[in-house]
């Protein structure tokens, strides 16, 4: 993702940003089950109305570097109290939310696996980044973000009666740092912009 680190709960370097302390990522990638046990361990699903949102849920104040500025960091205001966790309506008998939303991973052929029921994203006030490529000059924003996967599924099993459920998982969370005059590629990014670049801006503009 353009000017993104990756997931929370795994440090990373984009365009120089260390972040750290970015959100309450805690748990592992689930822990009801390994979608393997069960007489319907093999069913077949049929996905629909699968719906990805990101969402900001961070932001830094106006930055703003009057001559060239080789190292910075700043803290990321969380916005909102929302925590988020992966959820699971109607997981069938024998598979569990884990192999419910390994499931959907396999159908979203995602890089990295899926939230899993106990993994949980929740707003923390010492969410700072670290900038150290150097040569900052004039107008930044940063913020945090996570992206939201929904999704409906109708699971099958041999002559069994096919059973309807939900999820709601994150693909990833993590934060970003660009120059104003560089617009983002991603929703949350344009939202930060708007919200702290001069109007005018390459970034505010969105273009």
């Amino acid at each position: 993702m353009r000017g993104r680190v990756g997931r929370a709960c795994t440090a990373g370097l984009v365009i120089g940003v260390l972040v750290t302390g970015l959100t309450g990522c805690t748990g592992d990638a689930g822990d009801d089950g390994d979608g393997k046990a069960g007489a319907c361990a093999d069913g077949t699903y049929t996905w629909s109305d699968v719906r990805r949102e990101q969402r900001l849920t961070a932001l830094s104040d106006p930055i703003r570097f009057k001559k060239k500025t080789g190292a910075y960091t700043s803290r990321l205001k969380p916005l909102g109290d929302t925590v988020y966790r992966p959820s699971v309506t109607g997981a069938p008998e024998g598979v569990g939310a884990t192999g419910v939303i390994k499931a959907l991973g396999r159908h979203l052929k995602v890089e990295e696996p899926l939230a899993g029921p106990s993994e949980t994203e929740r707003p923390e006030d010492d969410h700072f980044f670290e900038s150290a490529t150097g040569a900052h000059e004039g107008a930044y924003y940063a913020w945090a973000a996570i992206d939201l996967v929904d999704a409906d599924f109708t699971h099958t099993c041999g002559d069994g009666k096919p059973v309807k459920g939900h999820v709601r998982t994150w693909e990833g969370a993590g934060a970003g740092f660009l120059p104003c005059s560089v617009p983002s590629g991603e929703t949350a990014g344009r939202l930060a912009a708007q919200r702290t670049c001069p109007a005018g801006s390459e970034a505010a503009k969105g273009s």
